[in-house]
């Protein structure tokens, strides 16, 4: 954009209500005269009178508000009465800052001068939670890498669970028939956002990415502790955490609450508000996308059920696909990523005939991929540079790829690193042993 859009002055939390009798949190914000209203509803129930509960709704408070924030992006945050820790308050600086990095360099604006203001609190004991282990949710998407979190998962928990956040009467058939695939129960929440925000357009606000994981894993954090579960199982692979672009020396990553720098901060806020339980944590953290891959390719009960395509999950179901729409950046990933290790005649059912790497106008959207065009990585949950291009060498190596054209059409590769080192464990982790796949306990 040329110039700097028009700001707001203060965006302000009003406070946060729960209503047991429904079942719901109601949040509220104001940013400058204007409020903004978000119910976030758990139709299971749960154990609403426990401290622990008033404990994760207030993160959920605290959290929810940056889709508010956005509409204008004021440079001042007033928490109103609500008294945040140090470590809370430094969390919430890096949750909008780096969160919203993306948003913030499309459209031309510079967050670095944010104030968040508001009353100090001294938390001295953590709230009491107490749930039985093995009780885990796994935040479900219906894409192939909650699909390995499951599969790893399954021996090693004793009543898991998945966790999917829908609006009101509304649901995904490309998360619902995953889910259904798995025989796993489900455990919902449904989430209004203030229609305003979706009038953004005619309202006159700004626009653009927020940091929605970071949002769903504060409701994951409360549907768990309203059920008793003691973990909250994300599925964020290593290169989630490897920005999209750098800008003046500063990563802006449109996975940032996907990556480990999110994972690590909203840790040390359980871990202060809660003690040890619940955990939060990503068991495919320490795992690359190549790595993720081979293992779907080994679950061929989900072939006719997976979904990864972004189209599928248009807010306006009128918008939605039912099929992989086979163009995307997304589908192109997927394809690659899975060529490796799953056969050509397979993949090409699973597009419904139109695989991605068949079709040579595609190729730019690949290049992009692979980093051998001017264009930027795609602000996308696509994986890294390095991963795309090991994935071509060994989908290139194939017999049943030698007709692919867009394989042939990128021609040559450095081969560093090998595809040796992207199949084992990357960095560090949070899994606990309990739930550690055996990759990790050698």
């Amino acid at each position: 954009m040329n110039g700097s859009p028009r700001r707001g002055e203060s965006f302000r939390y009003v406070g946060y209500d729960m209503d047991p009798a429904h079942n719901r949190l109601v949040c509220r914000y104001r940013l400058d005269g204007r409020e903004f209203r978000e119910e976030v509803t758990f139709p299971g129930g749960g154990a609403w009178g426990e401290p622990a509960v008033a404990a994760a709704a207030r993160l959920v408070f605290l959290v929810a508000a940056v889709s508010y924030y956005k509409s204008a992006a004021p440079p001042l945050i007033d928490l109103g009465d609500t008294a945040v820790t140090d470590i809370e308050r430094a969390f919430l600086q890096e949750f909008y800052l780096d969160g919203l990095g993306e948003f913030a360099y499309r459209n031309n604006l510079d967050l670095s001068e944010l104030r968040i203001v508001g009353p100090a609190l001294t938390r001295k004991t953590p709230v009491a939670f107490n749930p039985d282990e093995g009780r885990s949710l796994v935040p479900f998407g219906g894409g192939v890498d909650s699909i390995v979190t499951v599969e790893l998962l399954r021996p090693r928990a004793k009543d898991p669970a998945l966790f999917v956040v829908n609006q009101p009467g509304d649901r995904f058939a490309a998360i619902e028939r995953a889910a259904d695939a798995t025989g796993l129960p489900v455990v919902r929440a449904e989430r209004l956002i203030d229609n305003q925000v979706l009038r953004s357009a005619e309202l006159g606000f700004l626009n653009g990415h927020v940091p929605v994981t970071g949002i769903l894993s504060a409701i994951a954090v409360m549907a768990a502790v309203l059920d008793g579960r003691d973990a909250v199982v994300m599925s964020n692979e290593w290169s989630a955490s490897v920005g999209t672009i750098e800008v003046d020396g500063r990563s802006i990553n449109h996975q940032y609450s996907k990556g480990e720098a999110f994972e690590t901060a909203l840790r040390s806020v359980l871990a202060e508000t809660f003690g040890g339980r619940p955990e939060y944590f990503s068991l495919l953290r320490p795992f690359t996308e190549l790595w993720i891959a081979r293992r779907f390719a080994a679950l061929p009960q989900y072939f006719d059920h997976f979904r990864s395509c972004n189209r599928a999950f248009h807010i306006d179901p009128a918008q939605r696909l039912d099929h992989w729409c086979g163009t995307c950046d997304k589908c192109c990933f997927i394809d690659l990523i899975l060529s490796p290790f799953m056969d050509e005649p397979t993949l090409r059912r699973v597009f419904a005939g139109r695989e991605p790497l068949a079709d040579m106008a595609l190729l730019g959207r690949f290049r992009a991929l692979l980093g051998l065009s001017a264009d930027s990585k795609p602000w996308e949950c696509v994986g890294d540079v390095t991963e795309c291009r090991v994935a071509t060498l060994l989908a290139t190596g194939r017999r049943d790829r030698g007709a692919s054209p867009v394989l042939a059409a990128l021609g040559p590769l450095p081969g560093e690193p090998t595809p040796e080192e992207l199949l084992i464990p990357h960095g560090r982790h949070f899994v606990p042993d309990r739930y550690a796949p055996d990759d990790l306990l050698v």
